[in-house]
């Protein structure tokens, strides 16, 4: 079979049921369907078909769904296992907005997050929301970045991502429109073979409210994607990036499978594929790892 449908849910929540269904709603468009082959139990199904283009099976099979909790993706079988992962920072592999939480130290939280959200969501230029939000963080003592970082953790299936695409020989890169200070320690911890971002600056014990130009953006993500391939001998379709903002759409829609992960409506609409109710192992068991295989990256002790 030359495409793989594969659907994920949290862990438990994919009966074998609801699977058939999907199965039944491809086959009534024509598709021709290979042995449903389970990755993990009542989590994760790959569906082999041919017959109907990867879009037209994504969208029989949420029909079907007819809102369960499950994600569905569609891709050809051949390459589907990714040697280069770029990955947004901020709400995809941490839980929280590292630049919002800082705020709060300074007392700003609620003026700079609406910023981010209308960033994030493509109504303000990116470059210029984060000039407008760091300058609001001029004279914070630096122990605030400390606090945090004791405040700042991974995504679910964050450490499992990283670990095994690692272990399977995968360079995985972090590229973040927040700040090196938080993305190397992410990386640390995690287990990322790289990591890009922005610089904020400070005069050795408070933050000036500048941050080095030029500002890492959208089209800085996109840059190190095809740097990155570039420099690892791989071509893009053998890319896969992960994000949830519209600073992440330009690398979303040049890597070989880009993933909106839990996203802000403006990118999952315009995404190829995304994840909205399972965690990260999500982009595992797109690439056809079983859970079985999994390995986790980092002790998550700081």
């Amino acid at each position: 079979m030359q495409n793989v449908l594969t659907l994920i849910a949290p862990a438990g929540q994919l009966p074998a049921p609801l699977a058939a269904r999907v199965r039944s709603a491809l086959m009534a468009l024509g598709a021709d369907i290979g042995t449903p082959d389970w990755l993990s139990e009542a989590e994760a199904l790959d569906l082999p078909f041919d017959g109907l283009a990867p879009e037209q099976a994504v969208a029989a099979a949420r029909g079907a769904l007819d809102g369960a909790p499950a994600d569905a993706i569609a891709q050809p079988a051949a390459g589907r296992r990714k040697r280069l992962l770029i990955a947004d920072m901020d709400s995809t592999i941490v839980q929280s907005e590292t630049l919002d939480e800082l705020s709060a130290y300074a007392g700003v939280k609620e003026r700079v997050a609406e910023i981010t959200r209308r960033s994030m969501n493509g109504e303000i230029d990116f470059a210029a929301a984060l000039r407008q939000r760091v300058a609001m963080l001029k004279g914070l003592d630096l122990s605030a970045l400390e606090a945090t970082w004791r405040q700042t953790h991974p995504m679910p299936g964050a450490a499992e991502l990283v670990g095994t695409m690692v272990a399977h020989g995968a360079h995985c890169a972090l590229a973040s429109g927040g700040f090196t200070w938080f993305t190397g320690r992410v990386a640390a911890q995690l287990g990322f073979t790289s990591h890009h971002a922005n610089i904020l600056l400070d005069d050795g014990q408070a933050l000036t409210g500048g941050v080095e130009e030029p500002v890492f953006d959208r089209e800085s993500k996109l840059a190190t994607l095809k740097r990155l391939a570039a420099d690892l001998g791989l071509p893009l379709s053998d890319t896969l990036a992960v994000g949830d903002g519209a600073n992440d759409l330009a690398m979303l829609g040049a890597a070989g499978l880009g993933i909106a992960f839990r996203a802000k409506p403006v990118v999952a609409a315009a995404a190829r594929a995304r994840v909205d109710h399972a965690d990260l192992r999500a982009l595992l068991f797109v690439q056809g790892y079983r859970a079985a295989e999994f390995v986790t990256a980092g002790s998550g002790q700081r």
